[in-house]
């Protein structure tokens, strides 16, 4: 099968995730970095230290009991990471029925959509998917990915995005504002973030932004690291 690229927009969004082991307690955090506005925790272990710090964040719920049918109730994205077969195909096919997002942790068969293999550097984020047939390579990929985009990426999104609104709210045309976002994507601004020279950076800002712009270059940079 090949799966249909997308990223999914968690805000306000309730989640639900059964068996919070090592593998559930990464996924209740992901999710939480992702902005869900609830996600209810099943399991029928008590939790342990790292849980724990996971579960005392705003918006997650734990329960200690069994998987209830009910508990699909007013959900958007379910995630199942248990060891018992009988109990993730239940939930799968449940999933299934009411046209939920469902991913069974490794079992590809099982799910509506699996998780790619990520590599994030503030907003950056690469998505790695081998379609289930090896996890392995993923992580291997991903590996040599964040190996190859470091922190000055994140920075450069962050000098970006608060270059957007400033560009846009001068009203030149479309085409002149394109060329100056591709002027500095094009441009030496990554290298100087890299190296935190911001002295650099700013003079790589001033040769391309427009002149109402330079005055406001600090504000670009400000607290950048």
């Amino acid at each position: 099968m090949r799966y249909y690229p997308m990223f999914v927009n968690l805000e306000n969004k309730s989640c639900l995730v059964v068996g919070a082991g090592e593998v559930g307690a990464r996924k209740i955090a992901t999710l939480l970095s992702c902005g869900a506005r609830s996600i209810l925790v099943l399991d029928t272990r008590e939790p342990d230290e790292g849980l724990r710090a996971l579960l005392e964040r705003p918006g997650v719920a734990f329960e200690r009991r069994e998987f209830r049918d009910a508990d699909l109730d007013g959900r958007f994205l379910v995630i199942a990471s248990t060891s018992n077969e009988a109990l993730n195909w239940r939930i799968s096919d449940l999933c299934r029925e009411r046209n939920l997002l469902c991913n069974i942790v490794d079992q590809p068969e099982k799910c509506s959509f699996i998780v790619p293999a990520l590599v994030t550097q503030g907003d950056l984020t690469l998505a790695i998917s081998t379609g289930g047939q090896s996890p392995a390579l993923a992580k291997h990929l991903r590996k040599h990915l964040q190996e190859s985009f470091g922190a000055e990426y994140g920075a450069f999104l962050v000098v970006m995005g608060r270059l957007r609104p400033m560009l846009l709210e001068l009203d030149r045309p479309t085409g002149e504002n394109t060329a100056v976002f591709r002027a500095v994507v094009g441009s030496r601004l990554m290298e100087t973030l890299a190296a935190k020279d911001f002295g650099q950076a700013a003079a790589v800002l001033d040769e391309h932004l427009p002149e109402p712009l330079r005055p406001r270059i600090p504000e670009l940079l400000h607290g950048l690291v």
